[in-house]
């Protein structure tokens, strides 16, 4: 079996556990995601240097908090920009942007959220073109009360037109070329978004049991949302797959609903064909499902046994997973699944490059 995780993907640690690491140890680290319970754990912001999303999100298999720490491979630079806090080495680059919609009033064109979503983006482009990051690997979005309609629009809804609006104003391809991404409902919290992006051009990967997400219908809202099924970065002698967020969607509708067992089989199907289609772009090393480390967020707390038993029933073992209590996109949805993978890359001679 491949490594389970990337060079990029380190240790899940609790917020303890984090802050009293050393500085060696935080010296190599390029960001992370920290998923709290309690609203003291955000005192892992404080850091000065290493950038830290935190999310009012509860673990559900063990623990309150827990941090998930992406890695660096060489010397680290750090900064800020506007409302981003960032930090990189010479191949990746890591940020955060916590955006209240308090900074932002309605109008008569744009909710608080679909500005403070284009304003963070926005400034996410313009940050890559200044330290010439031009490519987007991945995408996690948080966003408070995501099926909530306000202004006549669900939240979600409105994030998408937001996100959609600062691809148009940078002028970034609409079709067939997104990062991977999640975008996922919090209980409270400003919008929090945290991504990843380089200097390599990524193999945006679709999946064939799906319409891409930028196509969907209208029927899902004024603008699509903008992020491809996942994303195959080569960095080095590595790739890494980072598997957007994915659910029990087949064509552009929903199946299973109320049927949480029957969801997780379909949202493990999705991903295996979103692996298949990834293996065509790889040499002689597979991604499966096995080797994949993933994030599963569940709607509803009693879900997490079932789940948990599927997930492992159909991975063969129990995978390197997190389990956290979160808003899907859709209101008829129980469970979305993410997943990132890496491994030694191989050339078609046999070689490494």
């Amino acid at each position: 079996m491949h490594d389970t995780v990337s060079r990029l993907h380190g240790a899940s640690l609790s917020v303890a556990a984090f802050l009293s690491q050393p500085v060696q140890w935080r010296n190599n680290v390029l960001g992370a995601l920290c998923f709290l319970a309690d609203p003291v754990d955000s005192s892992v912001q404080a850091d000065g240097e290493v950038p830290c999303m935190c999310v009012p999100m509860r673990r559900l298999d063990g623990g309150n908090s827990i941090c998930e720490a992406w890695y660096a491979n060489g010397q680290l630079t750090h900064g800020r920009l506007g409302d981003i806090h960032y930090r990189h080495d010479d191949d990746v680059l890591f940020g955060v942007v916590m955006l209240p919609e308090a900074n932002f009033e309605a109008d008569s064109n744009k909710t608080p959220l679909q500005q403070a979503t284009e304003s963070a983006y926005r400034q996410v482009f313009t940050l890559l073109d200044r330290l010439h990051f031009p490519y987007l690997f991945r995408f996690w979005n948080y966003i408070a009360d995501i099926n909530v309609h306000s202004f006549g629009l669900e939240r979600y809804r409105q994030f998408n037109l937001g996100r959609k609006d600062a691809f148009l104003a940078h002028g970034r391809d609409l079709v067939g070329n997104f990062p991977a991404a999640c975008a996922l409902g919090s209980t409270q919290g400003p919008l929090a978004i945290a991504f990843l992006a380089g200097r390599v051009a990524p193999f945006n990967i679709e999946n064939p049991r799906q319409i891409s997400a930028y196509r969907y219908p209208q029927q899902y809202g004024p603008r699509s949302p903008t992020f491809s099924r996942a994303s195959l970065v080569r960095l080095g002698t590595e790739e890494v797959l980072f598997v957007s967020g994915t659910a029990s969607i087949v064509g552009h509708v929903t199946l299973h609903p109320d049927d949480v067992i029957a969801q997780t089989r379909e949202t493990l199907a999705n991903i295996e064909s979103v692996l298949a289609q990834a293996n065509v772009r790889t040499t002689r090393a597979k991604f499966e499902l096995a080797n994949l480390c993933y994030k599963i967020y569940l709607r509803r707390e009693r879900d997490l046994e079932q789940v948990r038993h599927e997930v492992e029933r159909i991975v063969g073992h129990p995978p390197e997973s997190i389990y956290l209590h979160a808003d899907i996109c859709r209101q008829d949805l129980l469970v979305e699944i993410e997943a990132t993978a890496g491994h030694p890359f191989t050339s078609v001679d046999g070689g490494r490059g």
